[in-house]
């Protein structure tokens, strides 16, 4: 995503996500969330709706 010699933090990524989380929260999105998989990255989950 950055290129092959970009010298930023190795924690970018983690930073980001937890922006994402954040604004994910206070948007009221309580079925949708970002999951990390350890050793492979993050998973977007997605609850399914309520019956009606």
């Amino acid at each position: 995503m950055w290129g092959a010699h970009y010298e930023g933090d190795a924690n970018v990524v983690d930073v980001y996500v937890g922006y994402l989380r954040l604004k994910l929260e206070s948007a009221g999105a309580r079925r949708v969330s970002i999951a990390t998989v350890r050793g492979s990255g993050y998973r977007l989950l997605v609850a399914p709706s309520p019956e009606r």
